[in-house]
C-alpha cells in the first residue's frame, strides 16, 4: 500500500545531506609548538615591519597579536631563556621544615600589614 511518502535521495556517502562528515585532516587539531629561534625571528620580523605590514605578517604565519606580545614580554624579562617554555610539571613537595615555617610566614605577613595600617 502506497502511503504517499516520498523518499529523499541519499548522497554518494550514504549519509543525509544535512549531516556533514569532517575531512580526516581537520578532525583533531594539535597545539603548535614554537621554538625559541622561531619566536625570536618573529619578534625581529615584527619589529622590522612598516606601518600596516604587521597584520599581513601575522596572518601569513597564522599567529595572533597576543602571541607576539607575550613573546616580546618574555624576551624582555628573561632574554632568550624566557622564550623556551618547559611544560609545567607537578608542584614540588614541601619539606617538613617549609611546612613548619609556613604559619610563621603568614603571621609575619599579617603583622606587617597591621603595622602598615597603624602607621598611616
Amino acid at each position: 500500500m502506497d502511503t504517499g511518502s516520498i523518499e529523499m535521495p541519499k548522497s554518494a556517502s550514504g549519509l543525509p545531506e544535512s549531516q556533514v562528515t569532517p575531512e580526516p585532516g581537520l578532525e583533531k587539531r594539535t597545539r603548535r609548538k614554537f621554538t625559541p629561534e622561531y619566536k625570536l625571528r618573529m619578534i625581529a620580523e615584527a619589529d622590522a615591519c612598516e606601518h600596516g605590514e604587521l597584520g599581513a605578517m601575522l596572518r601569513q604565519e597564522k599567529l595572533y597579536s597576543n602571541q607576539l606580545s607575550a613573546w616580546r614580554r618574555e624576551y624582555a624579562e628573561r632574554s632568550v631563556d624566557g622564550l623556551s617554555k618547559s611544560a609545567p610539571g607537578p608542584a614540588a613537595s614541601r619539606t617538613p621544615e617549609q611546612r613548619r615555617y609556613e604559619p610563621l610566614r603568614q603571621e609575619n605577613g599579617r603583622l606587617k600589614r597591621t603595622q602598615a595600617g597603624d602607621c598611616e
